[in-house]
């Protein structure tokens, strides 16, 4: 059975830092990329960072600069430090596990965390 389990979430000042923190089980971690996402109210979600099994990262323009994925193995976890959060960063965010092998995808979700930016 595969768990994708998210936390670190909580409510910070703008400026503040956070650091989520997702950990898969049931899956063979290392051949997996691993992605974080988020959707604030009223909006679609988006995709914030992914890391592929290799480690190459990508992210959103929005947070180039102020948010690093990094990937451990050993522990099946991947982390998003966030730092100079904004106000525009509340959302929750989810972490997605996903691999493609010839035409199949496996793709796992987690239930998401909530990150509440403001005063």
């Amino acid at each position: 059975q595969v768990q994708i389990v998210e936390s670190g979430g909580g409510l910070v000042q703008p400026g503040g830092s956070l650091r989520l923190s997702c950990t898969a089980s049931g899956i063979t971690f290392s051949i997996y990329a691993m992605g974080w996402y988020r959707q604030a109210p009223g909006k679609q979600r988006e995709l914030v960072a992914a890391i592929t099994p290799g480690g190459s990262t990508n992210y959103a323009d929005s947070v180039k600069g102020r948010f690093t994925i990094s990937r451990d193995n050993a522990k099946n976890t991947v982390y998003l430090q966030m730092n100079s959060l904004k106000p525009e960063d509340t959302a929750v965010y989810s972490c997605n596990a996903n691999r493609r092998i010839l035409q199949r995808t496996f793709d796992y979700w987690g239930q998401g965390t909530q990150v509440t930016v403001s005063s």
